[in-house]
């Protein structure tokens, strides 16, 4: 995969790779995006970001918050999606938000790439709820990824404070027991907000994604939905191995 630009800002190294019309962000060597126009879906941890939106009809999906961007492609993918949906992305680094634009492609009048830090921007928002909320808050240490909030008890009540009645939270975690160890699980008073939960995975990648539904949705109409998009549905058939799926309640 070639190095088609390259930047040290503020001593961090950015470098966006190609190979064909795949494009991948990194930073300090940590994948921080990846996407390819001429395909539905990466293969990767981002699908698993983005797929669940289809437990909520298309026609419940006005508006959608991505906290963390990085290069786009959640974005991208919904964009593709669900045409639209206004779609809100909160990015602290502005270096990604100028390579999302120039080299992702990220742009249009329904995507608002807003350069602020999440989690106070979180705590400040009063404006309108969202349909669905898909956190992805991480920083890197030691040359790994590492979530910058726990997704405690007064995390998720913010989250929560966004949120539609019939709301999705989409959030990442590093390993299972982080998953297992947020508020979703371990606190009653943010539990009963929800109706139903998967987990999402893509061996051998440690990545867990919580899935929290306020209104229930079984796997199978979910993945009818998904049929209804011919491009996406077949590229889905042909990776749907790939994919780990199991609800938690």
């Amino acid at each position: 995969m070639a190095v088609i630009w390259q930047k040290t800002v503020h001593g961090k190294i950015y470098e966006v790779r190609a190979a064909g019309q795949t494009r991948r962000l990194y930073r300090d060597g940590v994948l921080h995006s990846q996407y390819n126009p001429n395909k539905a879906l990466t293969g990767n941890v981002w699908d698993l970001l983005s797929l669940p939106c289809f437990f909520l009809a298309p026609e419940k999906i006005h508006r959608v918050l991505v906290l963390g961007v990085g290069g786009g492609a959640v974005v991208q993918q919904i964009s593709r999606w669900f045409p639209d949906t206004h779609i809100a992305g909160m990015e602290l680094d502005k270096t990604h938000i100028a390579i999302a634009r120039k080299f992702f492609h990220l742009r249009g009048k329904h995507i608002s790439l807003i350069h602020a830090d999440a989690i106070e921007w979180v705590k400040r928002y009063r404006g309108p709820p969202f349909d669905i909320v898909i956190e992805d808050l991480f920083g890197e240490q030691g040359g790994e990824p590492v979530r910058v909030i726990a997704a405690n008890k007064s995390w998720l009540e913010h989250l929560n404070r966004l949120m539609t009645p019939h709301a999705a939270l989409i959030m990442n975690f590093v390993e299972a027991r982080d998953l297992r160890a947020s508020a979703a699980f371990t606190e009653p008073a943010i539990k009963q907000r929800y109706k139903m939960a998967y987990r999402f995975m893509i061996p051998p990648y440690e990545n867990q994604i919580g899935v929290f539904l306020s209104q229930p949705c079984k796997k199978k109409e979910w993945r009818r939905r998904i049929a209804g998009l011919c491009d996406l549905d077949r590229q889905f058939q042909s990776i749907q191995h790939k994919y780990r799926i199991r609800k938690l309640f």
